[in-house]
């Protein structure tokens, strides 16, 4: 499958490295590629620049947002949430429309430092704002409630033994994406319903913030019991 990644930040890297691993033709998307490339210096976590991460990974392609769309059968928002719509108008609605929308950013604002807030929650959500802006293309939340490297390795945490949630309007386009969570080693997939239920995924991250700061790592998932 051709996939383009909306972001070239850490969680963009993970998911470009796993589907690449696995056999799919990965293009990343920026906005700027040559800005992107020149850049030496780690980001606010301290993971190396993409330009580092890249060299690494010569199967995967960087191009501009709209370049890594056009060619996509699967687009993944890996943006940072209040960046998503632009990031997203970028990569062109025509470039989306008719293509599965994998959105796993979420809608955290730093702005009064930590811990960060929702700038979007209980009436509407970041995931249906993405499917509102752009109607035409099949959104799908999920991944949003763990860790980068998670999202692609849910063993690293419990052995896997923990839940993922997937909302979405559009049944076809849902069960593509159950299909790749289960690549990565998803075992427990809950379909949550339309993506209004992405209101209930990305409002998991208050907490889900503040188990990391008590227990001291990320590396955790939540787990339905029943």
């Amino acid at each position: 499958m051709k996939i383009a990644i909306i972001g070239t930040g850490m969680v963009g890297q993970a998911l470009a490295a796993q589907f690449s691993e696995l056999g799919h033709q990965v293009t990343v998307g920026t906005r700027n590629v040559a800005a992107t490339l020149a850049k030496t210096e780690a980001d606010g976590m301290g993971n190396p620049p993409f330009s580092a991460w890249i060299k690494g990974h010569t199967s995967v392609v960087l191009k501009t947002f709209a370049e890594a769309a056009s060619q996509a059968e699967l687009v993944v928002n890996a943006t940072s949430g209040h960046g998503s719509l632009e990031a997203l108008k970028l990569a062109g609605t025509e470039n989306l429309a008719g293509k599965i929308l994998m959105d796993i950013a979420n809608p955290l604002d730093f702005s009064q430092g930590m811990p960060p807030f929702l700038f979007v929650a209980n009436q509407d959500s970041l995931g249906e704002q993405i499917q509102k802006a752009f109607p035409e293309a099949k959104v799908v939340k999920t991944l949003n409630i763990v860790t980068a490297a998670l999202m692609v390795n849910p063993e690293m945490a419990a052995g896997g033994d923990h839940s993922m949630f997937v909302s979405g309007n559009d049944a076809q386009a849902k069960a593509t994406v159950i299909s790749i969570l289960k690549d990565f080693g998803w075992k427990d997939i809950i379909d949550l319903g339309d993506i209004t239920n992405a209101r209930a995924a990305e409002m998991l991250l208050p907490i889900w913030i503040r188990t990391w700061g008590a227990i001291g790592t990320p590396f955790f998932g939540f787990k339905i019991a029943r």
